[in-house]
């Protein structure tokens, strides 16, 4: 693993594009951190500042930097295609194969190094929610500290999930522009599928099937925290409450397709004819 994992690594800081985007993924959830110590002037009557407003309380940080952070993971998507277009264009893919490299291994390195970046990010994500939280929170018991550090495990699920779909569509059509393209094609027949489900069946019933497709059981694993935030500062409406948890379930779901995704990639690269 580790072999393997090195040779991959070692592609990857050979190369400046990708040098620079994996510092640009790994500097972005850094500006939670900024976000947290924003100070908002009021028409020059009082000045809100966002760290006072409970916002970054554990438990409920774990939600919230874990849905941001989630925003940025598109930098290292391009790593992720790049490494595959690259391996194509610049026929590296072939040489590996003639040097001794199977074409499982082949795809077990890059799978290892998206678990790989996925670990360390998660890590910095746990870290920068830690250090905010004990400076910002009103609860400093440990048992509510470590309350919903879910969150983390699935911010973990979700990159390796999502990159995994990124290299399957990267070995798919062999060029980084085109393997993106795919990902924005998935996400509009994801909805026009649900759009006729509900249409035929109901909306509920709907959405319940649309969970399971890849892209929306990624986005389920963290759902959006503005409308929890809503909640505790109007505990009365009834109508913000929602199921924000980071359930087992939707973490099986997309382990699930974590595995299809790394076990097509490998059986198109089995089948090609390079």
């Amino acid at each position: 693993m580790f072999r393997l994992l090195n040779l991959e690594l070692q592609k990857l800081l050979l190369n400046k594009t990708s040098k620079i985007l994996i510092f640009v993924s790994f500097i972005l959830p850094f500006f939670v951190i900024l976000l947290s110590s924003f100070k908002i002037n009021v028409f020059g009557f009082f000045t809100l500042e966002l760290g006072e407003l409970g916002i970054f309380n554990f438990p409920i940080i774990w939600h919230l930097t874990t849905f941001f952070s989630s925003q940025f993971k598109f930098f290292f998507a391009i790593v992720v295609v790049s490494m595959i277009g690259n391996e194509y264009s610049n026929k590296t893919i072939k040489q590996n194969l003639i040097d001794g490299l199977s074409k499982k291994e082949f795809i077990l390195s890059k799978f290892y190094t998206i678990v790989f970046f996925s670990l360390v990010s998660t890590v910095l994500i746990f870290l920068i929610s830690l250090c905010i939280g004990l400076y910002y929170s009103s609860y400093n018991e440990f048992s509510i500290i470590i309350k919903e550090t879910e969150f983390i495990i699935a911010y973990f699920v979700k990159l390796v999930g999502f990159f995994s779909l990124c290299l399957f569509f990267g070995m798919l059509v062999k060029r980084s522009a085109f393997a993106l393209a795919f990902l924005f094609i998935l996400f509009i027949v994801e909805w026009i599928i649900f759009g006729l489900l509900a249409w035929k069946l109901d909306t509920d019933v709907a959405e319940k099937i649309q969970n399971f497709f890849p892209l929306k059981s990624m986005y389920k694993l963290i759902d959006q925290p503005f409308q929890r935030i809503a909640m505790t500062k109007f505990p009365d409406k009834a109508n913000l409450a929602y199921d924000y948890g980071a359930h087992s379930y939707e973490i099986l779901i997309v382990l699930a397709w974590t595995a299809l995704f790394i076990f097509l990639s490998y059986r198109l690269l089995k089948k090609r004819d390079l």
